[in-house]
């Protein structure tokens, strides 16, 4: 694979020993950015490291397979140290790098659009088969995801950062480059169809 080439030739990923790594963990992202510029590869896998949590839980947002998200941390960190030099002295580093990894997931995602299967009927359990509180909890996972599957792509992606993920609006308008206000919007019209969603199925249940 291209990006696990790239990868492995720029020690990427590879946890650092020794008096090098240190002074880096102590520097803020912006410092580490400009370490990097100057030619430190070491600066960046301090980047990554710091980074490599939030990425691979934002990229499963976008991508909802395991190996698909570990394919687009690996890009996304690849492209970003390609166009480091792009970077504005001043920005969060955050948010400018989960709008590469965001944006290039949803180019994944349209690229495989055409051949990508609906998977969830063939995966979900025999609901008789478990304990009556387990069988309502999966139930409620069920129509909730499914609720979620209903918003458009940017919508669904607000609601995750914001309340999966922890990202604040600010950020989240940046990653997907939208005005504050929209993402505002965004969060309102998700929250209002998730409840319904649970509305529906309370009273079927009551």
């Amino acid at each position: 694979m291209r990006n696990a080439a790239a990868i492995e030739a720029m020690g990427l990923f590879r946890p650092k020993v020794g008096p090098v790594a240190a002074p880096h963990g102590e520097l803020g992202d912006s410092e580490l950015v400009e370490h990097v510029r100057n030619g430190e590869t070491a600066a960046y896998d301090t980047l990554v490291t710091r980074h490599m949590r939030r990425a691979f839980a934002v990229a499963y947002r976008v991508m909802g397979q395991r190996e698909d998200a570990e394919d687009l941390v690996q890009d996304a960190f690849i492209a970003a140290l390609e166009r480091i030099d792009s970077f504005e002295k001043g920005r969060s580093f955050g948010p400018w790098f989960y709008r590469i990894l965001v944006n290039r997931g949803l180019n994944a995602r349209k690229a495989r659009s055409i051949r990508q299967t609906e998977m969830l009927p063939e995966q979900m359990p025999a609901l008789g088969v478990l304990p009556d509180r387990a069988a309502e909890q999966a139930e409620l996972r069920s129509r909730l995801h499914a609720a979620l599957d209903t918003l458009p792509e940017r919508q669904r992606l607000a609601v995750q950062l914001f309340e999966l993920e922890g990202f604040s609006g600010a950020e989240i308008a940046e990653i997907l480059e939208m005005p504050a206000g929209t993402v505002r919007w965004h969060l309102h019209q998700a929250r209002r169809q998730l409840r319904e969603a649970l509305e529906i199925y309370q009273r079927k249940e009551s």
